[in-house]
This record gives structure tokens, sequence and C-alpha cells, in this order.
């Protein structure tokens, strides 16, 4: 279907200050940003409880998580790498209304993790904290109730590492993985990268502008633990969503991965927003494909607390 009317608006209204594009700017500029469409987003819903503490990552620098609590005992624990090509974003804008509303929508304990950004710290330093997060956060889980990551971009980049360091290190056991425009491969020559359609709010040269902050080594990139979808094996991961938009360079990836979990027997559910460009996810109270989405992956997630028996297989929801 055609662009979605808002966002064609929201594109055109972005357009008319003529800033430069993100790839031709430092992390700085980007970053600035931020602030801009939180203060559009306004501030997120009333949860129970909030908590902020910091962990200390593999090299015994310090970053922070914040723990946002519902009314009443949580259906589970979910935790939410946020986007940002590794580069921008963090927990205190618009990932912390994004986190309000899972909890709310789930009545599920959301731990955000603020990993360290590229390029002050490049690969593999993002994945390291979000291993660290994500074991601090099966804590709260315990055995009973279900623990699930969640992602968006470069975030479900994240996830889809840490299901499978998880399955391959011993725990801890990741009961249902949320993949929402999930960078999955370093290959800029998918048809979906090429679509000048597909070049808004992130296009092509913006995501190789990501990439070459985050990890330069373009062999590096090859890598399972960067490019998740060149894993030699994705068998026995957990039950996934993966939710992509219709105009956006990364796609066919999101695409692909699924067809891969799916081929390596993983329980997979494959949504495609239509209409809907990259970055829709993190639009709260700007794009209606916000609320779409939102309301899509919560009602994913509701059913499978609803599937959960940590004694059985679980089917894709």
């Amino acid at each position: 279907m055609p662009l979605e009317p808002v966002t064609q608006a929201l594109l055109a209204q972005l357009a008319e200050p003529r800033t430069p594009p993100i790839h031709e700017g430092t992390p700085a500029m980007a970053r600035m940003s931020g602030p801009i469409f939180a203060g559009l987003s306004g501030r997120g819903p009333e949860v129970a409880a909030v908590r902020n503490t910091k962990l200390a990552g593999a090299d015994g620098e310090l970053f922070r998580v914040r723990v946002l609590e519902p009314q009443g005992p949580p259906q589970s624990v979910i935790v939410y790498f946020h986007g940002g090509g590794w580069v921008i974003g963090d927990i205190d804008l618009q990932y912390d209304h994004l986190g309000r509303h899972l909890v709310n929508l789930t009545d599920s304990t959301v731990v955000l993790v603020n990993y360290r950004k590229a390029p002050e710290h490049r690969f593999p330093t993002a994945l390291e904290d979000s291993w660290v997060g994500l074991q601090w956060a099966a804590d709260l889980a315990g055995p009973d109730i279900p623990l699930i990551v969640a992602g968006d971009s470069a975030g479900g980049n994240i996830a889809a590492v840490m299901t499978r360091w998880a399955r391959d290190r011993g725990g801890p056991r990741i009961d249902y993985q949320v993949l929402v425009y999930p960078v999955t491969d370093a290959d800029f020559d998918r048809p979906s990268y090429l679509d000048p359609q597909n070049q808004l709010l992130l296009g092509r040269d913006t995501m190789i502008w990501f990439w070459d902050h985050y990890l330069p080594d373009h062999v590096a990139r090859r890598h399972p633990d960067a490019s998740p979808l060149r894993a030699p094996d994705l068998a026995g991961l957990p039950p996934a969503l993966v939710y992509v938009a219709e105009y956006d360079p990364l796609h066919d990836e999101g695409v692909a991965y699924a067809r891969a979990l799916d081929a390596a027997g993983v329980p997979v559910a494959l949504e495609e927003a239509a209409g809907q460009m990259h970055g829709y996810f993190q639009m709260a109270n700007i794009l209606p494909g916000y609320a779409t989405g939102m309301e899509l992956v919560a009602a994913r997630i509701r059913t499978f607390i609803g599937q959960h028996s940590p004694d059985l297989d679980q089917k894709a929801v």
C-alpha cells in the first residue's frame, strides 16, 4: 500500500529546514534529534514503579538499566534493547515511553538496557553490556515467569544475538523473542536497500554510516554476532515474532531471518506493517503506526504468556 499519509507529512516537515541527513553529520549531531522527537511523543503513561540502577560491563565501566513495574504480579519479564544504529537512542526519551506502554499492555516488568554506544564503544561492547543486562534481568524472572527479549532495529539485532548466546552458553532460558525490523545482515545490496521508495527517515547511506561507526571492519561484519542471519545454526532458539516495515531498507533481511528461523524449526510469526517506514515503532503520538504496532506486539506477547509452560514446547503465536 502507499506510504501512510501522516508519515508523508512528517517527512515533508522534516525536509523543510534542509537539515543535512544523518550520514552527512557526526554522532553528536545525530543524537540531537532524540529530544526533538521525544518532545513530540510526550511523556509515557504511568506505571506502578520505576527503578534505575547501574551495572558493570565486561571492562568494568558502568551502564544504566531501568526497571518499569506493572500493577500486580508481573506476567513476564521483557528485556528491551532499543534501536538507533548502535550509535543513537537511549532509555530516557522515546524508549521510556515505549517501555511504559509495554508494561501496561502486557502486565509485565520491562527492563530497558542502556548499552553503551559507538563510536565511543564499538562492537562488541553493545552486545557485552546487553548480555550483562539480560543475565541480571533473568534473576527478576526466576524459573516460573517467562523471560522475553525484544528490540527494534539495532536493538532487534542485539535481541537476536542474545538468544543464540543464551542457547550456546547454557542460559538464561529465553522463552520468546520479538524482533521489530531487526538488523540481521550487513548486506547493502538487497532489493529493499536499493529501492528508492525506502530512502526515507532511514536510507541505505545512513545504514552504512551506522555500520561504519559500529563495526568498521567489513570482514568482521560477517560474524554471526554482527549479522545474525549468517549464523550456521539457528535451531533451538525461542519462538519469535518478526515484525518488518513495508518501506524499510531492512525489510528483506528481516524477512530472510524469519524464514531462516522457520527453516531451522523455530516457531516464528512474520508480520509486516503495511504503509509504514523504518522507525515507526518508536514514534508514539507522532505516527499512527506506533499504536497499531504496539497493540500487535502486546497482543502477541499476551497470547504467548497465556500459552506458556516452561515444561512444554511452544508453538508460534
